[in-house]
């Protein structure tokens, strides 16, 4: 029981195959209690209903402050306080360069990066007075590499940008016990990528993955835990790439 006594928050959490949910999951399996954040308020409740009592579902849209402002408050007075923060929440789009218009700039900007910096905002006062706090924000290995397989270049740009924020947060806030790191996975199955890829595809993307498979939401759910737990408690401004070896770099 990794995180026994200790309360979560995690975003972009109510998706019945997603990471966060998986995420939400594990951490309530190892003492947790967890507050599924999620831009659909219902489809929160019922995933949080479904890990059994002791846990909230809260809308939140992650893109606008005052709802994330909003969150942290309910969320405070449900759990009294707060030791984890998961920045979950993302979309992606698979479009090229010059097909990419204002508005969806914008959007994936919204969600992916902003979105970091709006609930990170909204939880690190709590965390500061308390002298403690792990924050763990989703960052791709499209950020390293310049691009992945569904993801366009502004979904590449929103996530290292995730990389850059987490890795100040993790300078400014060590000093007042918060760590601040990233994770960077590969190719997930989850429901972004679910309806996309054909066996066939999954077949071939596999051959130039030393693991020889894709990635599954538990694998990215087992990196989350460790960094919320005390297992990381000297580990800050860490990136932890969970890709099966698709990309190995110095």
């Amino acid at each position: 029981m990794l995180l026994q006594g200790k309360t979560a928050a995690i975003s972009g959490a109510a998706s019945a195959r997603g990471i966060g949910l998986a995420t939400a999951r594990l951490f309530a399996q190892h003492g947790a209690r967890v507050a599924i954040l999620d831009i659909d308020a219902d489809a929160a409740k019922r995933a949080a209903a479904g890990l059994g009592a002791g846990h909230t579902g809260l809308g939140c849209d992650v893109a606008d402050k005052a709802s994330c402002e909003a969150a942290a408050r309910e969320t405070l007075a449900a759990f009294g306080h707060v030791d984890i923060l998961i920045n979950n929440a993302g979309v992606t789009q698979p479009v090229k360069t010059l097909d990419i218009d204002e508005a969806s700039w914008d959007r994936i900007m919204d969600i992916n990066a902003k979105g970091v910096l709006f609930l990170s905002q909204a939880f690190l006062p709590h965390m500061r007075a308390r002298k403690t706090g792990s924050i763990a924000c989703m960052s791709s290995v499209s950020a390293q590499r310049g691009g992945g397989i569904f993801g366009g270049p502004h979904y590449s740009a929103a996530k290292a940008g995730v990389l850059g924020l987490a890795k100040a947060m993790a300078r400014e806030f060590g000093p007042d016990g918060i760590r601040v790191n990233c994770v960077t996975p590969g190719l997930i199955q989850t429901d972004i990528t679910g309806g996309k890829l054909t066996d066939e595809m999954r077949v071939d993307i596999a051959k130039g993955i030393p693991l020889g498979r894709l990635g599954e939401a538990s694998d990215v759910a087992g990196c989350y835990l460790f960094l919320a737990s005390d297992l990381s408690a000297y580990v800050t401004g860490a990136v932890i790439d969970v890709n099966g070896g698709m990309l190995i770099h110095g």
